[in-house]
């Protein structure tokens, strides 16, 4: 029997509202202020939503435990999976000691750590968004981060701030495709519309990182740096989404800002070095700066030997998150499973879409296409370059699974929350409460797509979610669809950084465990603006001339 959402359960839409955020509440509250471990805090969030989506929105129970139950397999992969094989790579680097190596010569680019922490968490981050996406460059740049000596708070925080102008084009572009693909908007125009919002940000954020970091006064004695990085990101960004298309935007953008800073740095200099690895204001060494102490000299062949695993890796990214090479994968192996007591059995209902919607869920087994699998292989055949046995290889990778065992049983509960809000419907109350805003929808219909990536981990998933109803509320109100629907895609970004996934990842990668909590504190306060800000500016291209020329109908 097919059970069908209701959004207004309590005939209150206030009241239906307070207690479809309960389970997001109970899982922010117990992490952000009650301290509890990540995964106690997923699981007491995903208990709430069961209990919500049972009792609250009249949810059978046998559709609330598969819901959970699917989740929890697209938590272990590919998130889960993505998470497990970088962590692996990251401590073959440092058994092998060329990790310390690697240090020395992005020291020998700069020495200041904040320059460092452009490159790395902002323009190398941005290329494997845009090849992978999916927790990879988190991952991967606050390894590296914590490696070359920044704190675990710095560390984790930056990498999840500096990971948010690029996800929008993430993994080749899939959000915005499958905004497209999925509730009909015409793709060129859709991502065009997002490219005439975002290169404002892109431009930004380096700031924003920076000031976070470092403070006011640290980041205006580098700004021509910044300036160069975000420029150097945002033209590309701009020009091959409005004119090529969303799939390559992130990769040439990305490439672009790193060539640009290193070629900068070789003529340019800051005038003091930052060498402080702490933020400010958040410890007792935060802000102090030191005489330049200059790298050890490496021999060229050491370096190289050094880069050649994370060389390995991005190609290895960039190969496995092509179409072409995901298709044919897929056509070898990737058994899919209804999942049954689930599939079909649940219909999305007007106002959200036009007509009554069956939602789908089929688990994918892409064990062979998944990025995650990608990252295993440039693992193995790095540490075979390494000098590591294959026996020596097996047994680190199996410490590396007991070492994350926690982080992963997290992310499986996070993602089982994120279903259960999805199939009950009440993360759709959320969005209708958003909708419900009239004049004030374009600034409140932005926040929506950060509510969504916040409570999913996903751009697509927010799109998916939402992209719908984002065109139906634009045409009620008179406003263009396409400028709403970039909207949904632009603000999610922001929420990328709060995300319970996202924090996970960062965790585990700067092994800060249980600190998930400190991770959330520090970041919320940035989301929340930086997602404001998308949201004054979408309103402005809503009702504002001369921002109102960039908007497509």
């Amino acid at each position: 029997m097919v059970w069908q959402q209701v959004y207004d359960p309590f005939h209150n839409m206030v009241l239906s509202t307070l207690v479809a955020i309960i389970p997001v509440a109970v899982m922010l509250v117990g992490l952000g202020f009650l301290h509890l471990k990540a995964h106690v805090a997923a699981a007491a969030g995903l208990a709430a939503s069961i209990i919500v989506a049972i009792f609250g929105f009249g949810m059978p129970a046998g559709l609330a435990g598969n819901a959970a139950f699917y989740g929890g397999l697209v938590g272990l992969l590919p998130i889960g999976w993505i998470v497990l094989n970088i962590i692996f790579l990251h401590r073959l680097t440092e058994l092998n000691g060329s990790f310390k190596v690697l240090q020395d010569s992005i020291a020998g680019i700069t020495q200041d750590r904040r320059l460092q922490l452009l490159l790395i968490s902002f323009s190398f981050g941005a290329f494997f968004e845009g090849a992978a996406g999916f927790g990879t460059p988190v991952a991967v740049t606050a390894s590296i981060l914590i490696g070359l000596g920044f704190s675990p708070l710095a560390a984790s925080g930056l990498s999840l701030i500096a990971n948010t102008a690029p996800v929008a084009y993430g993994a080749l572009g899939t959000p915005v495709i499958t905004l497209a693909k999925v509730h009909g908007y015409d793709l060129m125009e859709v991502s065009g519309m997002i490219g005439r919002q975002l290169p404002l940000f892109s431009m930004l954020v380096p700031f924003w990182l920076i000031w976070a970091f470092a403070g006011r006064k640290a980041m205006w004695e580098i700004w021509p740096a910044l300036l160069v990085t975000g420029l150097s990101f945002a033209i590309p960004q701009f020009l091959v989404s409005n004119y090529i298309g969303p799939e390559l935007v992130d990769v040439i953008a990305a490439v672009s800002s790193m060539v640009c800073l290193v070629l900068f740095l070789r003529v340019w200099k800051p005038r003091t070095i930052w060498t402080s690895v702490s933020l400010k204001g958040h410890d007792h060494d935060a802000g102090e700066t030191k005489a330049p102490v200059a790298p050890k000299k490496h021999p060229i062949d050491a370096v190289l030997r050094a880069w050649l695993p994370w060389a390995i890796l991005t190609v290895f990214v960039f190969v496995w998150g092509l179409p072409e090479v995901k298709k044919f994968w897929n056509g070898i192996w990737a058994p899919a499973f209804p999942i049954e007591g689930l599939h079909n059995l649940i219909e999305k209902m007007p106002p959200v879409v036009r007509e009554p919607h069956k939602e789908t869920a089929v688990y994918t087994l892409a064990l062979l296409s998944t990025t995650g699998t990608g990252i295993l292989l440039s693992a193995l055949i790095g540490g075979l370059v390494m000098g590591f046995g294959p026996i020596e290889l097996v047994r680190t990778f199996f410490k590396t699974v007991w070492m994350v065992r926690y982080s992963l049983l997290t992310i499986v509960l996070m993602l089982g929350l994120g279903n259960v809000t999805r199939y009950s419907g009440t993360d759709t109350t959320l969005g209708l409460a958003f909708a419900n805003t009239g004049v004030l929808y374009p600034f409140f219909g932005t926040l929506m797509g950060w509510m969504g990536v916040a409570l999913t981990g996903s751009d697509t998933a927010s799109n998916v979610l939402f992209g719908g109803m984002q065109k139906v509320a634009a045409e009620q109100l008179g406003l263009s669809p396409n400028l709403m629907g970039a909207a949904n895609s632009s603000g999610g970004v922001m929420g990328k950084m709060i995300d319970a996934q996202s924090i996970v990842v960062a965790s585990t990668a700067t092994r800060w465990f249980n600190h998930e909590g400190d991770i959330l504190r520090y970041v919320f306060f940035h989301s929340v603006a930086l997602a404001c800000l998308v949201g004054i500016f979408v309103t402005m291209q809503a009702y504002v001339w001369p921002f109102t020329l960039m908007v497509i109908h």
